[in-house]
């Protein structure tokens, strides 16, 4: 890279005369916008989504994690703006794309977002960009799928001198408080050396620590590895689970004792299957990108099938509880309390509850749910709103099955009030009144 526009663009970073586009305007986008508007950027949140688009320019927050004033004070001073049309790249300096990357039916990644964003931003490529892909993938799609496309629009172009392409994976938990998008230490790696020094400094502008790697597939396959390291341990905890179901044993009391070894464990804890945006997706794009190279990635499989089992496993649970009550599982009343994928949001993407939900309609269950950040969900043909007297509902049903902990329940007193309770959670410790056979899950009679 020529000296001389590097330091102009240093300067106008330090400046912050700078136009930066945030291209998917969701839990990672938003507030990485809004993280680079606070710090004098300008931004434009560009989401094919009209929806969000005149909810953000109306500074109203549709995110949890973040305040409506927040984003209204940002948008009033004329530092953050939204639009669904791409046009509005001719004036922008930076991009960072932040597009989902779901999983197709089969099992293979969906980076269509990826690709309809990277043709956008291709058409109005022009020298001294900075593009920084942040959505999760699998190795080698920064350099293999983004790259040529930018090259054959823009021929003249060179990566690395004209414009600057890097892969910084985000890391995002929602419904945290104490790591945020400025203090969460963020990985990036460059097509090349010039293009890495050029994504830190813009990023460090508003991130408090970037961590550089040697490249963009380093920088993917790091995402990779974090949440498969969390999918392969949980997948561990809810065989041990299994184990413990099968020697009498508590699941929970086990795994915290472990836990107080202050070095060579770390404690991950059994529960009705993963869900989220990143643990039951990221590790099947890296088994998928192996698979392409003739490997099989073992761990990851066999937890993703642990995993995926746990909603079948918890379903059992509810049926041979109400047979010792004399009771069948067809025509029973089921109500599962809580229905997003963690606790204290209402984030339902992969959620295992919405997989018990429909086990227990298909096996004849007549099922209600009760969560009180998700008061209306539709999957498919399964459309539900949540019950509006939880105490009626308790006292209704023949069986509770706890699916998330949400930490507004009184879970004493939910124990208390139900006939019958399977708790995926432990909600009441390691203490509560629970059956041997069931791993001491939480179900009593």
């Amino acid at each position: 890279m020529k000296t001389s526009a590097f330091d102009a663009l240093k300067e106008r970073i330090e400046s912050r005369d700078l136009t930066i586009a945030v291209i998917g305007l969701g839990y990672v986008g938003l507030p990485l916008a809004t993280a680079f508007s606070e710090v004098g950027f300008r931004v434009v949140g560009i989401d094919v989504d009209e929806k969000k688009v005149r909810l953000v320019n109306r500074g109203i927050s549709y995110i949890e994690d973040m305040a409506s004033e927040r984003l209204r004070s940002l948008v009033d001073q004329g530092f953050l703006r939204a639009t669904s049309q791409f046009d509005a790249l001719d004036t922008c300096d930076a991009v960072s794309i932040c597009v989902p990357t779901p999983l197709r039916k089969t099992g293979a990644p969906d980076i269509s977002h990826i690709l309809s964003a990277a043709d956008a931003i291709a058409e109005h490529l022009h020298p001294g960009m900075i593009v920084v892909l942040e959505s999760t993938t699998y190795p080698g799609t920064t350099t293999e799928v983004i790259l040529p496309r930018f090259h054959r629009e823009a021929e003249n172009l060179e990566v690395g001198q004209d414009f600057f392409l890097c892969f910084s994976p985000e890391r995002v938990d929602p419904g945290r408080k104490d790591w945020t998008t400025k203090n969460t230490p963020k990985v990036m790696g460059g097509v090349t050396p010039e293009c890495l020094r050029v994504g830190r400094m813009l990023y460090e502008s508003v991130i408090e620590s970037v961590v550089p790697v040697s490249s963009t597939e380093a920088a993917e396959l790091t995402k990779l590895v974090e949440n498969t390291f969390r999918a392969v341990n949980i997948g561990l905890a809810n065989e041990v689970l299994l184990i413990c179901d099968k020697l009498g044993l508590n699941a929970w009391e086990v795994v915290e004792a472990a836990g107080t070894k202050p070095f060579g464990f770390m404690k991950f804890l059994p529960g009705p299957g993963l869900g989220g945006h990143c643990i039951p997706v990221d590790p099947q794009y890296l088994s998928w990108k192996l698979r392409t190279l003739g490997y099989t990635a073992r761990f990851i499989e066999l937890a993703t099938e642990i995993n995926t089992a746990m909603p079948k496993y918890w379903v059992g649970c509810v049926q041979d509880v109400l047979n010792e009550e004399g009771k069948p599982l067809r025509g029973s009343n089921i109500l599962v309390v809580g229905v997003a994928y963690k606790r204290d949001v209402g984030d339902l993407r992969e959620s295992p509850a919405l997989d018990i939900l429909t086990l227990l309609r298909d096996k004849g269950a007549k099922i209600n749910y009760h969560d009180p950040y998700v008061p209306v969900f539709k999957l498919d043909e399964l459309e539900m709103v949540s019950v509006a007297d939880l105490d009626a509902a308790l006292a209704e049903a023949d069986c509770v099955l706890i699916a998330t902990d949400h930490t507004s329940y009184d879970w004493p007193a939910l124990h208390k009030q139900a006939r019958l309770v399977v708790d995926t959670r432990a909600t009441l410790g390691q203490e509560q009144d629970a059956i041997m056979r069931y791993a001491w899950a939480g179900v009593r009679g």
